[in-house]
Order: C-alpha cells, then structure tokens, then sequence
C-alpha cells in the first residue's frame, strides 16, 4: 500500500494551502481532487465558484507567504452598498486596521486556486485530480494513521490527514463519525440542509452606463430567509455576478408577512428558484432595461452556460479531533460564511496551519492555532448572523438607517451609536450582548473533548 505523510481530501484554498506549507516543510503531501469542469478554466479544479471579493484585513488574516497576484485581480473596490427595501448605506471602510491600501479587490477565483496549487506543486506536493475520496478508516493503536480508499478501490495510507472537501463535507461527516460517542454523529452539527446555505449565480454583460466596477452590492430584506440576499459583484467590466444566497429548504408556508418582500409574488406557490429571484431583481431595479437583450449571460464563464450553484457554510465552526491526527480546514470546519458571502480569507489560514503542524508532528496545536489566528474573526460573524436572526424587511430599513447615521459620525462606537439615537444604541447592545455570548470558545459547536478519544 501507497504510503505518505500527509493525505489532504479537497483542493480548494484551505486543501491547497495546507499541502503548500505542509510541503514546504518537507512532507510528502498528497491532495486527493474529485475535480469539477468550468467554462473557464482548461483542466480539472476544485469547485472554484467565485466569492463577492477580498477585503482588506482579509490579506491580512490569510497571512500569505507571497504578494496575492496582480494577475488573479479583477477590479479594485472602493466599498459596499448594502440597500434594503427603502434604505440604504455604504461601507468605504471595514473599521479594522489592515495593512492593505484599499477597500479591497474582486477576483477570479478559479485563477486564485490554480496559483495556490501551482505553489503547492512547486513546494513539491502531489495532486491527484479526477479521482475522489470514498472512505477513510483511522487506527490509533501505534499511534494515529489513516488509510484513505479511492474510486477505483486503490488505498493509501497516511500519517496525518487534512480534511478540506468544502461545506458539502462529503467525507469529513463519516470520517469523524468514528469519534463521536455512541449514538452521535456529526450530522447532527454539519447536517447539509440545515449547516448550509446555496447559492446561485449568473455571470452577465451588463449596459455599460450601469456597470460599477468599484462596488459590491447586497440588497437585504427583499427575500425571506435568515441571511438570505441577492447581489451584483463586479467583475471584469462590464461583467458583473449576479446572484443570491438563503438557507436551503425553506417552505414558503412558513415566510411571515410575504407581501413585504419585494422579490416574491402573491401566486408562488414555493420559495422561487435561483434564476427566477435573479430576474425579478433585474426587472425591479432596472425596470426600463430588457433582461435577455440588455444583461446577456456570458456562456463561456463559470460552471454551466454562465451560470452556477453551490454551498456556502452557514454554521458555527467545529474543532477537530487532533488526537486522532486529523484536522479539518475552511469551510468543512464550518469557518466560512454565509453572512459575508464567502471565507477564502480563512480557509487560506486554517489550511496553511493545518499543513504546517501536520508536516512537524504537531497537529495536537491545530484548534489553539486556528482559534489564536482567526477566532476574532469567526466570533464576529457568528455575532452577527445570530443578531439579525429573525429579521423583517422593516428591521433591515432600521438597520441601515442607523448605520448610516453612525458611519457620517466617522466610527463604530458607543459614541456613533448615540448619535443615532435610541434605535442606534439599541443596535448596538444588541450586538454587544450576542458577541459576548460568544466569548472565549463559545462560538464553537463542537469541541475536541466531545469526541471519544
């Protein structure tokens, strides 16, 4: 049987940058890519759907060895509009000291993985792509080693293993199994349909005069579901992503005071698919534009035909269980987020701690590492998803005119929450108290002692 030091499952940027430095260090580090075809990119990937963009203290939390390459940028953002039904405001800056000179960047996610496995390859790690992972059996009598089955039935075997396939956690679900307490299993945390949200999007031309390379756009409370939103993101001009995300098997019976959401209608009779709230926001914010003739897809980009769906983590994140010599990165850890539209940021870094401890026989730091690096980070979004939990399109309108009036007082303190008045400080205690909630390891969903080791 094939042996190696550490077997990475996924290829994206957290599988990717954990097989860079795990190389790096002098590992023989294998990653294992089911592979998916797209429309843009010559050879098998990793399921790259492109994410709303990169700000800047983002560069500074994936903590890069390398200057992020010019070639993989698209266009330099100045800020985000976020509009609700009736209100709206823009960020020109995220409040949190960076590095980085602008606002941030949109760029091509397929490129940006290709160049994190050219790295990789380069540091002397293995990809094999178009093959995929179909079951992994841990044994810890002399200590923890891995023996990882492929399609095809060939096996390898591993001292360290990086789990790294994504939020559809096509693996990482039944290869922790083996560590939770009888009649347990880790469904119970990462459960598809209720750890994640989908996503949908189209790349389109749009009319030149309506084209803004600078800005991303989300619009909020215009469709049901916690966390749910469309948006256009910028890419190159004058192509712009169009598309939403929200929670997966939402029941229309269940969406209170329909009639206030701007994108549904009075005769659905289900939760409209992606395309259609796609449509219906061309149409409501461009009314005097045709949709077909004025926003064509451009067939030759993402997945299929310009177009393309997938998972978003919409979880609180889990440790993992070192003992066992296992750690698990990005989005299968449940670091990303649905609520900012993506994680690359952190997979980036939680990979590349994984490979470096993996390679050095000291993943036993891994969940201390990872907690040290982006907890902050992670904590904040949890903070936040949790405290619009419920909210109504007139919350939304509140929302932003209280944030409005605090980002012209110049800060986001207690003093610019006053400004706003009783809605302002409200807003702002509310968030304090969730985040608070939230101290020390309380963000997690499962920690290293709850499995059974």
């Amino acid at each position: 049987m094939e042996r190696v030091d550490v077997a990475i499952v996924g290829g994206g940027p957290a599988g990717s940058s954990a097989a860079w430095e795990a190389a790096k260090a002098g590992a023989d580090a294998v990653v294992i890519e089911k592979g998916v075809p797209r429309d843009d990119r010559d050879r098998l990937g990793p399921d790259s759907t492109d994410a709303a963009g990169m700000l800047d203290y983002w560069v500074d939390l994936m903590d890069l060895p390398v200057e992020f390459p010019e070639s993989v940028k698209l266009a330099r953002l100045d800020g985000t509009e976020f509009i609700g039904p009736n209100e709206s405001t823009t960020l020109h800056s995220t409040g949190i000291e960076s590095d980085y000179p602008d606002f941030g960047f949109a760029f091509h996610r397929a490129k940006f993985d290709d160049w994190l496995r050219d790295h990789a390859e380069d540091a002397g790690a293995e990809y094999r792509v178009g093959t995929s992972v179909t079951d992994v059996a841990t044994s810890l009598k002399h200590g923890p080693s891995h023996t990882l089955t492929l399609a095809g039935g060939d096996q390898m075997e591993a001292d360290a293993l990086i789990l790294a396939d994504g939020p559809q956690r096509t693996i990482t679900t039944d290869t922790l199994d083996q560590f939770m307490p009888d009649g347990h299993s880790v469904t119970e945390y990462l459960a598809s349909n209720q750890a994640n949200h989908i996503a949908y999007q189209e790349h389109r031309r749009m009319p030149e005069e309506l084209f803004d390379p600078h800005y991303l756009k989300f619009w909020w409370g215009v469709m049901p579901g916690h966390t749910a939103y469309p948006w256009i993101f910028p890419n190159d001009a004058p192509v712009a992503r169009i598309g939403l995300t929200m929670p997966i098997g939402m029941d229309i019976d269940d969406v209170r005071n329909r009639d206030d959401y701007a994108l549904l209608r009075p005769d659905d009779e289900q939760i409209p698919p992606g395309r259609v709230y796609v449509r219906r926001l061309l149409e409501r914010e461009f009314p005097e534009y045709d949709v077909d003739e004025d926003f064509p897809l451009v067939e030759d980009r993402g997945k299929r035909g310009g177009t393309e769906a997938y998972p978003i983590s919409s979880t609180r994140p889990i440790e993992s269980p070192t003992k066992a010599g296992i750690a698990v990165v990005g989005g299968a850890m449940g670091a990303t987020s649905a609520f900012h539209e993506g994680g690359d940021h952190v997979a980036v870094r939680t990979g590349r701690i994984a490979g470096k401890l993996a390679a050095t026989d000291s993943l036993e730091r891994y969940n201390d590492e990872w907690h040290r690096a982006v907890g902050g980070e992670v904590r904040r979004n949890v903070a936040l998803a949790e405290t619009v939990r419920g909210y109504q399109p007139a919350d939304w309108d509140e929302t932003f005119r209280v944030a409005d009036t605090m980002l012209n007082h110049g800060s986001y303190d207690f003093g610019s929450a006053l400004s706003a008045g009783v809605a302002g400080v409200s807003h702002y205690l509310k968030y304090k108290r969730t985040k608070f909630g939230f101290r020390g390891d309380r963000y997690l969903q499962l920690r290293e002692d709850d499995y059974a080791l």
